[in-house]
């Protein structure tokens, strides 16, 4: 028998596919992620997705390869070429929600058959509405206006496929029972240019299982569970067996066939219960090991789950998981760099310029309460009545009412600061039940006192003592229904409402951030990677993915400003000045104070290392890029203008003042290029340092695609432009060392090296870093808390990670990224006593320190490079 190949993870690289960038084309990417040193290739959803799906979220089909991505075919050849190069694959997978549709077969069946279908179970859906015109029906709120303007204007039309009936709007297709349809009704007239077709479609459509609707009307009356609020994708339910392996049929095979090594499960806490859902994937995965092949990698399948931490929530040890997808790393990384104490400044500032709060617990309870009322107002009205019905069920609680229930909800939801609890047998869990209270006292304390006891009998509803045996099964119905109204209420209002409101510093408001906390301390940083080392020395540790809101470069230039907040309000100011006749030269409207300060943010953070103001036609295309950010910035805030009402005068107005300041004549954009480039050369060290941090922490790093040369991309679609890959292999075929390319680092070629050197490393001594102690190093003297130290110890090799924070009064006034020796001011590491005294050898310089102590000058060590990864194999003294 042959023994099976060991491919150990080590690093891992997202690639988009979709139809422009297909398993074909990655073919040609395969030998340039081998040189770089990564281990496996991490994947966007492979399942068929709906027809020029960009992203492959969107899954109509989970019985199939996606034909646009290449096919099974395509994908086993891509395969072929990972093993061929020591590559495994880990996929992206999607349990909590399809697209709905006619290429959904599943869904289709639903809305044709009803009730009665074999697939209804499959979907969330209440067939006993409160609405008795959605009795046995689903809401189809597909509609671009009224359906009686929709018949009346012959939008709606009887047409045929596949031989079939169907109704037809625009291009979309709705089925017709073949129980309401009779060959005598061939001849019936459904024209609908005349009134009598009308007529006739209309009665055809009343006896269908499902109700056209104006797209409007689902916030408040659709009667099935939707991924977030987007009427266009289904929630399934994989908690029920069959759905389960339906959902999942195609990847078992996958994997069982040795083509796929891991998973990484989207959105997990959008299911009913995500423990028991991580613990089955684990089983079913464990049961199909001894199924793989014998040449497929060794040991159990990688899972990671994207999971969104609220402040100070961990993530549970008991899911059988391998950890999260890495937003908490991204987060703490990113706090690590930013400048504790300018809150109080930048928080004055932006409430100052942009007249609302500088507290963004303030605007997250605003935006929550918000969305609850206006987008998830049938999901709210779901649990209340759940809860409802408990109540008149005993006849201490019978006479609290529906309406109060709903004012209590939305108190409480207000006040939630995680995405949902769990459950530990019929209670919640002690660390949901922390949760739960901590909202539960803030929710009664801005409550009037008639719905405190509402408020402490949704305590006992929603899981502080277990359910009487008679009311077991409305208390999980309740329960359940609250937990997968949570979840999305806080995606919606936090990461996609109040991180486009709150501009403090827009690089602490990304995908789960905790915006509330501009700095973090290195001893608090610490202690996450002493966390994760002991709990998940795997989970996947990323700086940039597919969702962030701004590129990991971008953050890190952003971060420069907290060390220097009075010189950046007084620039913000200026620029005001300066701009005044742009703002006013538009007619309808003017863009506001607060838009127009988060953009001067965007403007520098993300302004390519090599633009200069003289570059009108790449000034240009910045600018378009920008004004893409720009549209769905203020659409997400929804202050303005929204994506579903969209104010064209504002968006006008704010595009043309953009536009404007770019093409201007006046000093702004000279002076917002000098800024940027002044600021550039310490947000290059943040960004070394956090890729650095990155790869030597407890952890996978993970590399969102073309991040290994500067990332200064914005919010999807920008973050997922075309790579240019070629560029990228030329540039490491060239092996230059790290060192030789700091004096060039605007083009990027150094951050690519010092990837190459450090992947490389952790592959020659790869149990160091998989499962290799962490010990903090601490730092004494005048700069001690510019500097971040720690050792990786495993046998007797043992690493020394230094990297910098905080470096923007360290650098001198050229343009360089190394701080002169004379600025660390005798600073130096403290070893622990334990370590012998011995040679250092840094992996990216080839310099040898030979300290005669365990006292080590951090002017020494960083002499060369802005950071440092120093080996040595020295033993411990006894």
């Amino acid at each position: 028998m042959t023994e099976r190949t060991t491919m150990p993870l080590r690093a891992t690289m997202r690639l988009q596919f979709n139809k422009e960038f297909t398993f074909e084309d990655a073919l040609r990417v395969v030998p340039y992620l081998a040189e770089l040193g990564i281990s496996h290739l991490y994947a966007s959803p492979i399942l068929t997705a709906r027809p020029g799906s960009m992203h492959g979220y969107d899954v109509v089909d989970a019985t199939q390869v996606s034909p646009e991505l290449g096919g099974e075919t395509g994908l086993r050849r891509l395969v072929a070429m990972l093993r061929a190069a020591s590559l495994g694959l880990i996929v992206d997978i999607v349990p909590n929600h399809m697209a709905v549709g006619h290429d959904n077969a599943w869904w289709n069946d639903v809305l044709q058959y009803g009730a009665e279908s074999r697939f209804a179970s499959y979907f969330d859906i209440d067939w006993q509405s409160r609405d008795p015109s959605l009795h046995g029906k689903v809401l189809a709120p597909f509609l671009g206006t009224s359906y009686g303007t929709a018949l009346a204007a012959g939008e709606l039309r009887l047409d045929q496929a596949d031989g079939m009936p169907v109704v037809r709007y625009f291009d979309a297709l709705y089925p017709i029972d073949p129980a309401t349809w009779t060959p005598s009704m061939a001849n019936a007239v459904f024209d609908p240019a005349k009134e009598e077709g009308r007529r006739n479609l209309h009665r055809l459509l009343e006896q269908q299982h499902y109700r056209l609707a104006w797209w409007g009307t689902a916030a408040d009356e659709i009667n099935w569970r939707r991924f977030f609020d987007i009427n266009g994708l289904a929630g399934i339910r994989v908690e029920v067996p069959e759905v389960f392996e339906a959902a999942h049929e195609t990847l078992f095979r996958l994997y069982a066939e040795g083509l796929i090594d891991g998973m990484r499960v989207d959105h997990v806490d959008g299911l009913s219960d995500p423990p028991t859902y991580c613990r089955r994937l684990r089983m079913r995965l464990s049961e199909l090991e001894r199924l793989r092949p014998d040449d497929a990698p060794k040991g159990p399948a990688y899972i990671v789950v994207e999971k969104i931490l609220g402040a100070g929530e961990a993530m549970p040890t008991d899911w059988d998981v391998d950890g999260t997808s890495g937003y908490d790393f991204m987060d703490a990384v990113n706090a690590l760099q930013h400048d504790p104490t300018a809150e109080p400044v930048l928080a004055a500032f932006w409430a100052s310029i942009s007249r609302r709060t500088g507290v963004f617990y303030v605007e997250e309870t605003q935006a929550r309460q918000e969305i609850l009322r206006q987008n998830f107002n049938a999901q709210l009205e779901s649990v209340a009545v759940a809860l409802h019905g408990l109540a008149r069920e005993n006849l201490t609680t019978r006479d609290i009412s529906h309406a109060s229930i709903r004012r209590a909800l939305i108190a409480l939801l207000a006040q939630f600061r995680v995405y949902r609890l769990y459950e530990a047998g019929e209670r919640r869990s002690t660390a949901g039940d922390a949760a739960f209270r901590k909202a539960l006292e803030a929710a009664k304390a801005h409550s009037p006192a008639v719905l405190q006891p509402v408020l402490d009998q949704l305590d006992i509803w929603l899981g502080a003592d277990a359910p009487a045996p008679e009311t077991a099964v409305l208390s999980n119905i309740a329960g359940t229904r609250f937990q997968q109204l949570s979840a999305p209420v806080a995606a919606k209002a936090v990461e996609d409402t109040a991180f486009y409101r709150y501009g403090r510093l827009l690089s602490r408001n990304d995908v789960g951030f905790n915006a509330a906390q501009l700095g973090m301390e290195p001893a608090a940083f610490h202690e996450t990677c002493s966390v994760r080392a002991a709990t998940f020395p795997g989970a996947l540790l990323a700086t940039a993915t597919h969702d962030h809101k701004r590129g990991e470069d971008v953050r890190s230039r952003l971060a420069v400003l907290s060390e220097i907040p009075s010189e950046w309000e007084a620039a913000v100011r200026r620029w005001r000045e300066l701009n005044q006749r742009c703002r006013a030269s538009t007619a309808t409207a003017s863009i506001s104070d607060g838009d127009e300060a988060m953009l001067y943010q965007m403007i520098v953070g993300a302004w390519p290392t090599e633009l200069e103001p003289v570059d009108r036609r790449e000034c240009e295309q910045y600018a378009d890029r920008l004004a893409g950010w720009l549209k769905k910035a203020i659409r997400e805030a929804k202050l303005q203008t929204d994506w579903t009402m969209p104010n064209a005068a504002y968006e006008t107005a704010a595009h043309g003042f953009l536009m404007t300041i770019f093409r201007s004549d006046g000093p702004f954009l000279t002076e917002a290029a000098a800024f940027a480039h002044r600021i550039g050369p310490a947000g290059a060290v943040n960004g070394l340092a956090q890729t650095l941090l990155k790869m030597t922490s407890p952890g996978t790093p993970d590399f969102f695609q073309g991040t290994e040369f500067w990332d200064f991309s914005l919010v999807d679609p920008d973050n997922r432009r075309p790579v240019d890959f070629e560029a990228r292999s030329t540039s490491i075929r060239q092996a230059d060392a790290p060192v030789t390319l700091a004096s060039t680092w605007r083009n990027g070629r150094v951050k690519q090296a010092m990837i190459a050197r450090t992947l490389h490393e952790r592959r020659r001594s790869a149990s160091v870093f998989a499962c290799g102690s962490y010990t903090p190093v601490a730092a004494i003297g005048p700069r001690a808390e510019h500097i971040v130290a720690f050792l990786r110890s495993h046998g007797d090799q043992r690493y020394l990670v230094v990297v910098p924070r905080l470096p923007r009064h360290l650098l001198g006034d050229d343009d360089a990224i190394i701080i002169p020796p004379n600025r660390w001011d005798g600073t130096r590491l403290q070893l622990p006593d334990t370590i012998e005294t011995a040679h250092w050898e840094d992996i990216l310089t080839s310099a040898r320190l030979n300290p005669t102590s365990t006292d080590l000058p951090v002017a020494a060590i960083l002499r060369d490079f802005p950071a440092a990864l120093l080996k040595t194999s020295t033993g411990t003294r006894r």
